[in-house]
């Protein structure tokens, strides 16, 4: 019988806390959902007026990103606030946990500060090509702890931010103009003149590789089985590869009208009468 009673006695306290709980509980609900649906609108907003105000796409997404996170991390202190955590308490547990969570976290913190530093020092923005941590792409995205890129065959390389802060990175779209060189070997016995006036001809026949600097042709190297002829021309960045895969395919047509022969490997096999 006494146990029953303290068991009822129990039942009574769990449902007198759960109506005294109840008006918290269902103010934080609407907190919740009226918090998500602003924290929504404003994001809208904030992306219009970078639309409208036309600023650097970099700058862009990283703001955006730091935003929406801001506001969730204060949505989130209310709601814990409405449901009866102390202020005080919520405080001191913010600040073991971010302690414990900055210990566990480093390499995103590092992230985040990677993110930072690019955004203020501009080795690349969106839209620029780059190599950087062994990959080649252009760059789709800079979020707070990553950045996107989109390599040759339309993948998405996913680079952390503090990597890139901390590496070698190359920028092909920093100036306008961009230097290509192309190695060629000919046969010894074709004549090294001919060979150079004709690649210095490919290039001035493309209306897309410069005229000034202007392009220029020299021996590289007297190799085993070639003499291998170094070309370097400059072309606008935008039309790049397109001069780049018509000087390539030039010089085999010309080449081969012209008699100039591009040596390559040949394996010559013998059969042993026995």
């Amino acid at each position: 019988m006494q146990r029953f009673t303290d068991y009822q006695e129990h039942i009574d306290n769990a449902i007198k806390w759960f109506w005294d709980a109840l008006p918290n509980l269902v103010m934080a609900i609407v907190l919740l959902l009226v918090g998500t649906y602003i924290i929504r609108f404003i994001n809208r907003m904030v992306r219009k007026f970078f639309i409208k105000k036309d600023y650097d796409p970099s700058l862009e997404t990283f703001l955006q990103s730091l935003i929406s996170i801001g506001l969730k991390i204060l949505l989130f202190v209310l709601v814990i606030t409405q449901l009866g955590v102390q202020s005080s308490s919520l405080v001191a547990i913010i600040g073991a946990a971010g302690l414990a969570i900055g210990l566990a976290l480093q390499g995103s913190l590092a992230n985040f500060a990677g993110g930072v530093l690019i955004l203020l020092f501009k080795p690349f923005k969106v839209g620029d090509f780059i190599s950087a941590q062994g990959v080649d792409g252009t760059v789709k995205e800079i979020s707070i702890f990553t950045t996107k890129l989109n390599t040759f065959g339309n993948q998405v390389a996913i680079i952390p931010n503090g990597q890139l802060s901390n590496n070698n990175i190359i920028n092909y779209n920093a100036e306008n103009t961009r230097r290509d060189k192309i190695d060629v070997g000919i046969g010894y016995g074709s004549n090294i003149k001919t060979a150079k006036n004709i690649l210095l001809q490919i290039c001035a026949d493309h209306e897309n590789i410069l005229k000034e600097p202007i392009p220029e042709v020299y021996v590289g190297e007297l190799a085993d089985s070639s003499v291998n002829l170094t070309l370097r021309f400059w072309a606008n960045n935008d039309v790049f590869w397109k001069a780049h895969f018509y000087v390539l395919e030039e010089i085999k047509y010309r080449f081969d009208e012209n008699d100039i022969e591009i040596p390559f490997p040949q394996t010559v096999m013998h059969q042993v009468k026995t």
